[in-house]
């Protein structure tokens, strides 16, 4: 289950807005690289909407059934808000459905058919 915490508002180039929901799942277990000490977190992920603001907002809170997962990715840089720090990341997060994960189980690649 993830749950929606929130929206924020995106303006693009030609000077359209549209509101994005934030989506939360749930708690992890982690090892740190740097220090090797065990932390909680949370995977978030931004999902475009066509709602207005007023809709978002009536929407936090609501649960949804699926999961974040983890999808590998062309490298791109990215600056942690906090320190300034400008890393590269080669992933990026995703929300799934069930349907999305049932049909991942039983689809097999095509390279593997033969």
């Amino acid at each position: 289950m993830v749950k929606i915490i929130g929206y924020k508002s995106i303006q693009t180039k030609n000077e359209n807005k549209f509101f994005v929901l934030i989506l939360q799942g749930g708690i992890e277990l982690v090892k740190s690289q740097t220090t090797s000490k065990n932390y909680f977190t949370a995977r978030t992920v931004n999902i475009s909407t066509t709602f207005d603001e007023e809709t978002c907002k009536g929407l936090v809170g609501n649960e949804l059934e699926g999961k974040i997962i983890k999808i590998s990715c062309e490298p791109y840089e990215y600056t942690i808000k906090e320190t300034g720090e400008l890393i590269i990341l080669s992933y990026r997060y995703e929300f799934v459905d069930n349907i999305h994960e049932i049909y991942d189980e039983q689809v097999i690649e095509e390279e593997l058919v033969q």
